[in-house]
């Protein structure tokens, strides 16, 4: 078993004996009644001859191990990446020149890049938010008050506030002014593996081992909506562009082994939570990566079989694959411009891909 998911198991293994809780001085917001299940839909099955790439523009090999997250400069110019050799690292997205390196914790699990450009924010497996100086790397401010792996990560559009997501089950919301936690949300039951802010401002979607992903007011932290479509730990989630859809993936990284079925990738509505498009890999591997693309056309998925497959957000149809990693996939980002993906692996590398068109 590798490393990063050697430790993750640890980590929830502890979490399920202890139940720690992030606990604070901010109340905790009481999650309102589930909205109504979402409607099943018939999974696509990709066709196999769909056209494949497998060469990088820039292969980053700065960690010391698994590459584990990868955020974009808003800018599309650099990237920052994290692993479980506990850094975050900012490098040059043309060349793969490193610019800076910044210790987060023992383990590195993600990063995430201000909408300003201005700082970028890691966690791993202290429980602690670290904020960094985008320009040096230079550490600006430390959140605490989480009790487990903090493994999502989302800013707000504006970049006021910060919202991370703990396997002590909660999700806190951070003002970057003042470093103080505004909002704790606690409508899971299980780790919260994955957060994403809506483009629009105004909601969180928080995705769990409790095989749900939950929507709910970014100011207050009321919940809005329980997602039910999965059968699965729920491992990731992202907003469309447009902020009306959501799509998310089940993957468990290790907690009692993998998940070898009911593994899938849905499209819901995010009002609703009616499904809109049910996808299922080729080989039903469990998916820690997805990303949106930025024209709301295509999502980008990839998981535990190595394979990042590009497909039609709308129908589910595989439109193309990369093959560019011999280990699993963590994370997935289209550049700002749209024009290129980065994507970080347990293979050790951070790969700088060019989509193939259309």
């Amino acid at each position: 078993m590798h490393r990063i998911l050697t430790i993750l198991c640890c980590g929830l293994c502890l979490l399920l004996v202890a139940c720690g809780s992030g606990g604070g001085a901010n109340a905790a917001a009481t999650p309102t009644a589930s909205a109504p299940a979402a409607t099943a839909t018939q999974a696509v099955t990709p066709t196999p001859s769909v056209p494949t790439s497998s060469t990088a523009l820039v292969k980053y090999t700065g960690h010391a191990g698994g590459a584990i997250g990868v955020s974009w400069s808003p800018d599309g110019t650099r990237l920052v990446s994290c692993g479980d050799d506990g850094t975050a690292q900012a490098w040059d997205a043309k060349t793969g020149h490193m610019l800076w390196q910044a210790t987060v914790s023992r383990y590195a699990f993600v990063v995430a890049w201000s909408p300003n450009g201005q700082k970028v924010a890691g966690a791993g497996s202290d429980g602690s938010v670290y904020i960094f100086n985008a320009t040096n790397g230079h550490l600006l401010a430390t959140y605490t008050g989480q009790g487990n792996f903090i493994e999502g990560l989302a800013w707000s559009p504006d970049s006021q506030y910060l919202a991370s997501g703990s396997q002590d089950n909660t999700v806190k919301v951070w003002s970057v002014r003042t470093g103080k936690a505004i909002v704790t949300y606690t409508g899971h039951s299980a780790a919260v593996e994955r957060v994403a802010w809506s483009p629009d401002g105004k909601r969180i979607a928080s995705a769990s081992y409790d095989q749900t992903v939950q929507v709910w007011n970014a100011s207050t932290g009321q919940h809005l909506l329980t997602y039910k479509g999965h059968k699965a730990p729920v491992w990731e989630v992202v907003w469309s562009p447009d902020s009306k859809d959501i799509v998310s993936g089940t993957g468990s990284a290790g907690i009692n082994g993998p998940v070898t079925s009911n593994n899938s990738v849905q499209v819901w509505n995010a009002s609703t939570g009616q499904t809109l498009v049910t996808y299922a890999p080729a080989s039903a591997s469990q998916t820690y990566a997805l990303a949106w693309s930025r024209d709301g056309k295509r999502i980008a998925s990839g998981g535990d079989d190595n394979i990042i497959r590009i497909w039609d957000a709308s129908s589910g149809q595989t439109q193309q694959q990369y093959r560019g990693h011999s280990d699993v996939v963590f994370k997935i980002a289209w550049s700002p411009d749209g024009t290129l993906i980065a994507s970080a692996s347990q293979d050790g590398t951070v790969q700088v891909w060019k989509p193939l068109t259309s």
